[in-house]
């Protein structure tokens, strides 16, 4: 690899091995980070709060020094520079700089654990991570950000099976690509701003993860109609009025930047192939969210969309009003600004924006399954298993009419409960609920018959068997009880409540 500086004066990853092994040396990890901050600085730093940490790296050993050069963004001596790193290579790479006051940092590199407790390096634009000292506020529109919620979000949501190809679209400084290392043979990863792939290859490099194909480019233009087994993107989807930070704002009209993302992934993924994306969605007056949303699902694909959180118009452009810096500009200047996204909203017929996740998944059906539902709950990250076995499910009930169900076996999922809700001292309860404790945490109501189903699903006996039992215990006809029953029982195999039995041999 050409040791040529990179665009932007960015440093290139040539003695990015020698650097690592510096890194690991001091213990410059995130279980490093938090053994030598403590919980309260480390949780402190998360939040943009720099005090706790300055506090906690007052000495001069080498991790104490990293700390405050890469995440603090404050000057040290060279010779404690030199004892942290191979400062030589450092500054002839151009991840560090020298200045009247000491070694300073020219780019942030965050420690960042991975799954299976690799230790992964993030790099982005200084202050543009999680716990910056500076945030991305009032940067310029090239800026890189590192590792926010969203991205984790994301990260956590995506299905991990190997596949032989995978795309990161909209890479940023590469946390999807890094991710899809360890399960795809093949990644590659595009981003309109060519500095984002030049912090992505750092951060592979820096992470000792494989190389990526980096392409530059919008959407999927730069991939033309190649397929892949796994798409993900966590894109630009900010509804605003232009395009002034390429970040964050898709600089199409309303949601059109995330319509467009998912209706063209149909086409670029392989037979039975997922893409997951975040995005952002309006709500506009006389629509039903849902069904807006619902037309993106490109034919011959099954869906699950999911919204996590809605904001009315003004609370959202107040939101990203203060991710740019604008509230901390003239008073005119920012009212101009936010009656300029007030104005984009009401020309629209906007009355609130949603925020969620949308997963496809490449199916080729004549009938496929597209589930829209809200649920603004807390859930247990990582989802990505749970994601796989949804769209599973899916599979399974579309095979299988309501003679298929009775006269199949199912086991209640491990991680349920039964709570029975009503009046201390009642007899009976009010009603049964039906609760997880792992993955999305649903909860459901079900009347007896539901709740005694349940129970007694250990993959023993066919569900028709059951109800023959249960209708005798209650006193009910067992044919106008299979009759009735399949369509709650298709409701806990579609929400996981149940799951078909292993076959028995």
């Amino acid at each position: 690899m050409s040791t040529t500086s990179l665009a932007a004066g960015l440093p290139v990853p040539d003695q990015s091995a020698r650097l690592r092994d510096a890194l690991l040396a001091a213990d410059f990890t995130a279980d490093g980070l938090l053994e030598l901050l403590g919980a309260p600085a480390y949780s402190a730093l998360a939040r943009s709060e720099t005090v706790p940490a300055l506090r906690a790296t007052r000495g001069d050993s080498p991790l104490e020094t990293l700390v405050r050069l890469f995440l603090l963004q404050r000057p040290v001596a060279p010779e404690r520079a030199r004892e942290a790193l191979p400062l030589d290579v450092a500054l002839a790479d151009g991840w560090v700089a020298e200045s009247p006051d000491g070694i300073r940092a020219t780019v942030d590199v965050r420690p960042y654990g991975g799954p299976e407790g690799e230790d992964w390096y993030i790099v982005s634009d200084l202050g543009c991570a999680v716990g910056g000292a500076g945030g991305a506020s009032g940067r310029d529109e090239g800026v890189v950000l590192g590792v926010g919620g969203a991205s984790t979000t994301l990260a956590g949501i995506t299905v991990r099976t190997p596949v032989s190809a995978a795309l990161d679209l909209g890479t940023g400084s590469g946390i999807q690509a890094l991710h899809a290392t360890q399960h795809a043979t093949r990644v590659t990863a595009t981003d309109l701003n060519p500095r984002a792939l030049a912090f992505t290859r750092l951060t592979l490099a820096l992470s000792g993860a494989p190389e990526a194909d980096l392409r530059e480019g919008s959407l999927f233009a730069p991939v033309g109609s190649e397929t892949y087994d796994l798409i993900v993107s966590n894109p630009p989807f900010v509804i605003s009025p232009g395009a002034r930070l390429t970040y964050r704002d898709g600089g199409m009209g309303g949601d059109d930047l995330c319509r467009s993302l998912v209706q063209q992934a149909g086409d670029r993924l392989n037979e039975g192939g997922f893409a997951q994306f975040l995005a952002n969605w309006q709500h506009v007056e006389g629509e039903d969210w849902q069904e807006r949303v619902r037309s993106w699902v490109p034919r011959g694909c099954d869906a699950w969309i999911v919204q996590r959180e809605v904001q009315d118009v003004t609370q959202y452009a107040e939101l990203w009003l203060r991710d740019s810096g604008d509230h901390r500009t003239a008073p005119e200047e920012y009212a101009a600004r936010y009656d300029a996204w007030l104005d984009e909203f009401e020309a629209r017929g906007t009355k609130a924006v949603g925020f969620g996740w949308i997963t496809l998944r490449k199916t080729g059906s004549d009938l496929p399954s597209i589930v829209v539902e809200e649920w603004p709950h807390p859930v247990e990250q990582p989802l990505g298993d749970a994601v796989r076995a949804h769209f599973a499910r899916q599979d399974y009930l579309r095979t299988h009419d309501d003679a298929a169900l009775l006269a199949d076996h199912f086991v209640l999922v491990d991680d349920v409960v039964q709570e029975q809700v009503g009046l201390p001292g009642a007899e009976d309860p009010e009603h049964v609920v039906l609760r997880q404790n792992r993955g999305m945490r649903r909860a459901t109501k079900v009347d007896t018959v539901g709740a005694g189903f349940a129970g007694v699903c250990d993959g023993t006996l066919s569900a028709g068997r059951i109800l023959d039992a249960i209708a005798q215990l209650v006193g009910e006809d067992p044919v106008l009880l299979r009759d009735r029953t399949p369509e709650a029982i298709r409701l806990l195999v579609q929400e996981g409540f149940l799951e078909p039995a292993a076959p028995r041999g």
